[in-house]
């Protein structure tokens, strides 16, 4: 039988070559070998968004990428984490066993708090008992992290341990499924590639805007000039070049380093890259936006789906806690 997989991510709108790389391929994969859940967390991005007036605008936007990349509905559930409801009931009842101390020493939680000191709201402080009822929720057995993203997948586990001993043996303890989440740096080669920072390219940026961004990156800071020989392990935009001219880069290097290209050579062959890597991909995600209703049924099935298993799992809940009569006194409908 085939493990469970569940992950979430906030709705960002149109994802980048980062989140691609990081995440979303990995994603494809998993779901060749697991019954895999994937969500968008819209409940999460309301504990840090100050406008909510583009909010299914980026879910809608975020899903054609991932369905684009290869995520198939046949294959996995793709559900909005807010078509369930059942995900904040279980958030409740299972805030009533967390330890409020467990919650404020989290790392993310200052973090936060330090962000946006104006808006310290519940929420904020409650994420880590949300996020586990997002995964025991589907009784989901892996969950694929970075090993950064290890001491809060052991929170959830810790919930849920507490949970177990406290009513019995009833949600899995989920395990790390650990994987590789390259890090991929910005335009800039100074942060992380992401929107915050400005320093992103769109996996459905046209080719002309992917060669006009990529021509602003930051290269080999020691080269100042065409005739100077590169550095290429110091360049940002060579990494890239791992990732999508991944059969050339042996002749970059060797070109870079005796300036048989310049910096501007460099990035057209990125460009290129980026392009021709992507160009099915743009072409499904065309397809797909082409057809209005077709994200919107997507997840409309994914829902029911995931609603099927909730349901499930939260009868069991409250039966445990004793929130349910027994059997033999409820009402048959």
């Amino acid at each position: 039988m085939k493990q469970r997989v569940f992950s979430g991510a906030r709705p960002t709108g149109r994802q980048h070559i980062g989140n691609y790389l990081g995440a979303i391929q990995n994603y494809v994969a998993l779901q060749e070998e697991h019954d895999c859940i994937y969500c968008i967390v819209d409940i999460h991005a309301l504990t840090t968004l100050e406008s909510t007036d583009r909010l299914q605008h980026d879910i809608h936007e975020m899903m054609l990428d991932w369905l684009a990349a290869g995520l198939d509905p046949e294959k996995s559930i793709l559900f909005v984490q807010s078509h369930v409801s059942e995900v904040m009931e279980l958030h409740t009842l299972l805030s009533m066993v967390t330890p409020l101390g467990w919650l404020l020493r989290v790392p993310t939680f200052k973090e936060k708090a330090r962000m946006q000191p104006h808006n310290v709201n519940y929420g904020l402080v409650g994420y880590p008992v949300l996020m586990t009822a997002d995964i025991v929720l589907y009784k989901a057995e892996l969950v694929p992290v970075g090993e950064d993203q290890l001491p809060h997948l052991e929170l959830a586990r810790e919930i849920a341990r507490r949970f177990n001993s406290l009513f019995g043996f009833t949600f899995p303890e989920p395990q790390a499924k650990l994987t590789c989440f390259p890090l991929v740096l910005g335009l800039n080669g100074a942060q992380k590639m992401g929107k915050s920072y400005n320093n992103y390219i769109e996996l459905a940026a046209t080719p002309e805007e992917t060669l006009k961004l990529v021509m602003t990156a930051v290269t080999d800071p020691a080269r100042k000039y065409r005739s100077d020989p590169g550095h290429p392990e110091i360049c940002n935009v060579f990494r890239l070049h791992h990732f999508f001219n991944p059969a050339r880069v042996d002749e970059i290097a060797a070109e870079c380093r005796s300036a048989g290209i310049g910096c501007v050579d460099c990035k057209k062959l990125l460009a290129e890259g980026i392009n021709s890597t992507l160009a099915s991909f743009r072409e499904r995600r065309a397809s797909f936006a082409a057809k209005p209703r077709y994200v919107t049924e997507v997840l409309a099935d994914g829902a029911h789906k995931a609603t099927t298993i909730a349901k499930k799992t939260l009868a069991e809940v409250k039966e445990k806690m004793g929130l349910l009569p027994p059997v033999s006194c409820r009402i048959q409908p």
